[in-house]
């Protein structure tokens, strides 16, 4: 613990309302959790309601972690997180909500902590991978900004293929991804032996040029995969007011 301490000793933190009733803590001026990560654990948390094993890949600060583990309160949960920072801050998290009895957090990359898993598969595997390639764009100075948008440890391909390895016979998987690239999670889907079931647009307005991002349900490939449902969920109206999906989000954390 008195690493944890040290890493954050010198960090301006906030800690801010993310469900009805649990909070998480952010560095003020680093990565903070945004419009994806509501969506992916909204998508999560109806996806398997009745989930016992839960894990949530590259947790980061465990924004989304939270948000599940505060929807399905019997589950038992785990965290895979690299980033010392962002693993110091959600465990903090965890102990402030007093959810450690059921909740893991496990530092390392998901790509090598799924490969020698050791407990029990999960029923749902969630996770909001970085969206930009490496070289595509310039990595923020700040290692926790650059691991949110670059993918210095792979894209949603990866993650993919990391939850196919723990899923449960009958597990779903909910991944966020580029909504401008969807036959990168088609492809990602493909070779790690999954089947798309949905997929759902996040739209920032009713009059934008395309969605912000998709989020994505997935099971393990079936013989005959079904055609995959295609929706779609605007946060704002041409009119900038808040939709009733949007809001609905939110109202199903607590709020």
């Amino acid at each position: 613990m008195t690493g944890e301490q040290d890493i954050l000793a010198d960090e301006a933190l906030s800690c801010d309302a993310i469900t009805g009733d649990f909070r998480i803590y952010q560095r003020e001026r680093g990565h903070r959790y945004s419009l994806d990560d509501v969506a992916t654990a909204w998508e999560a948390a109806h996806a398997r309601p009745d989930a016992a094993h839960y894990l949530d890949l590259g947790c980061g600060i465990g924004s989304v972690l939270l948000m599940v583990s505060w929807r399905l309160g019997a589950a038992t949960v785990y965290g895979i997180e690299a980033l010392p920072i962002s693993l110091a801050l959600a465990k903090k998290s965890v102990a402030l909500n007093a959810v450690a009895d059921r909740v893991t957090l496990i530092e390392g990359d998901h790509r090598e902590r799924t490969a020698d898993w050791t407990h029990p598969r999960c029923d749902l595997v969630s996770g909001t991978p970085p969206y930009l390639p490496l070289g595509t764009a310039l990595p923020s100075p700040d290692p926790q900004r650059a691991a949110a948008r670059i993918e210095l440890r792979g894209g949603v391909e990866g993650y993919l293929l990391s939850a196919s390895r723990v899923l449960a016979a009958d597990g779903r998987v909910v991944v966020c991804a580029d909504g401008r690239r969807p036959d990168r999670v088609l492809d990602g889907a493909d070779a790690a032996g999954l089947s798309p079931l949905r997929r759902r647009d996040i739209w920032a307005r009713a009059d934008a040029d395309g969605p912000l991002f998709s989020v994505w349900i997935l099971g393990h490939r079936q013989a005959a995969p079904p055609e995959v449902e295609h929706l779609k969920l605007v946060v704002r109206g041409a009119d900038g007011e808040q939709t009733p999906e949007a809001r609905q989000m939110r109202t199903d954390f607590g709020f």
